[in-house]
């Protein structure tokens, strides 16, 4: 029996925080996994507007920021061990926080410097999970799904409600993957200017009016017509999302309302195309109550949700295993879900003897 003790930490494009997850995994006959803790640690408001502007920095500022982010983690990470009395630890996995992801240009960029994180633990890092997969071809997302396939293995399909919604499941043993739509990344947006960080279960969103002109607006943009692979980034919302709700005419709660609607029949769109009848539901969409009953509407009975501490800590969780797969040297990535040139080991390790680069 293998076992190891690794922490994953996720920065997800909502802006709600970083997630430290500590994490077990055994290998028997297959993969199982603990997670031990877990802690989401709010950013500071000042923090948090410079990731939010960051898409607008030139490359000397954003290398400034990296390393900002990279002593901010290291910090906690610190604190989390400390207040956990964690004794073993094999690696650090960090996806870091993403800038720009446009794959269709060959670009994407997660920042956060890993020597601060090694220094603080003194074990391997692993970091820089999606640009070797953009460089051979691929969407260099969604990654998650080989967890899935590896870790979930007794539901039809995986479905992570993040800043973007992404669903992972098997079409004749291949697990295919893609990213659905935006999720908390344009609700949060919308709740800004009420002075709200997101739209607590949904009740704001409910009281709103449906509007079917954008509605309907909302499900021609072209994203929605490609097949898979395909993948989503604040670009894409920022040029096809925002102006159509700015220019909707409609009352926060109404904007909100809609795009609930129009989130909520994309991703069963998915479900019925694909004859889906459990669909295990991670993620901080997944507390969206409104957004919960929408989706039994179109696809009643389908949807399982996780429990409240995998909800939370999925996506950290899944990259302490993606770090793990890359520490060992085994694929991480598969070509069926980003469409790269081959399945491969992605990420770059950090140690005593790196040169980070």
């Amino acid at each position: 029996m293998e076992a190891y003790h690794v922490i994953g930490l996720m920065s997800g494009t909502s802006l709600d925080g970083l997630d430290i997850a500590y994490c077990k995994f055994v290998k028997q006959k297959r993969w199982f996994f603990e997670i031990v803790h877990f802690k989401t640690v709010p950013y500071d408001a000042l923090f948090k507007e410079r990731l939010r502007n960051a898409h607008g920095l030139s490359s000397d500022l954003l290398d400034d920021l990296s390393l900002d982010f990279g002593v901010l983690m290291a910090q906690e990470v610190r604190r989390f061990l400390e207040e956990n009395k964690v004794c073993q630890l094999d690696l650090i996995a960090s996806h870091g926080h993403t800038i720009f992801h446009e794959p269709q240009k060959g670009i994407t960029l997660q920042i956060g410097s890993p020597k601060p994180l090694f220094e603080v633990s003194k074990t391997p890092v692993v970091y820089d999970f999606r640009s070797q997969d953009v460089a051979m071809g691929g969407q260099g997302a969604p990654l998650v799904p080989l967890v899935d396939k590896m870790l979930f293995l007794s539901h039809d399909a995986c479905l992570n409600l993040g800043g973007f919604s992404n669903v992972s499941f098997d079409v004749k043993g291949k697990r295919r993957a893609f990213d659905v739509c935006p999720v908390n990344i344009v609700l949060n947006l919308l709740c800004a200017p009420l002075g709200l960080e997101y739209d607590d279960k949904g009740k704001l969103a409910s009281l709103g009016e449906l509007n079917e002109n954008l509605f309907h607006q909302l499900n021609g943009l072209d994203y929605y017509k490609k097949t898979f692979p395909k993948s989503l980034a604040w670009e894409w919302v920022d040029e096809n999302i925002l102006p159509l709700l700015k220019s909707s005419g409609l009352s926060v709660k109404s904007q909100m309302r809609t795009f609930v609607e129009h989130i909520a029949y994309q991703m069963s769109s998915v479900v019925r195309c694909h004859q889906m009848k459990s669909v295990v539901l991670s993620g901080g969409g997944a507390h969206h109550d409104f957004l919960l009953e929408r989706l039994d509407h179109y696809a009643p009975g389908c949807w399982v949700k996780s429990t409240p501490l995998l909800v939370e800590a999925k996506e950290a969780m899944a990259f302490a295993f993606l770090g793990l797969l890359k520490y060992q040297g085994q694929v991480n990535v598969l070509s069926s879900v980003t469409g790269c040139s081959e399945d491969h080991s992605s990420g770059k390790m950090y140690s005593d003897s790196s040169e980070e680069g």
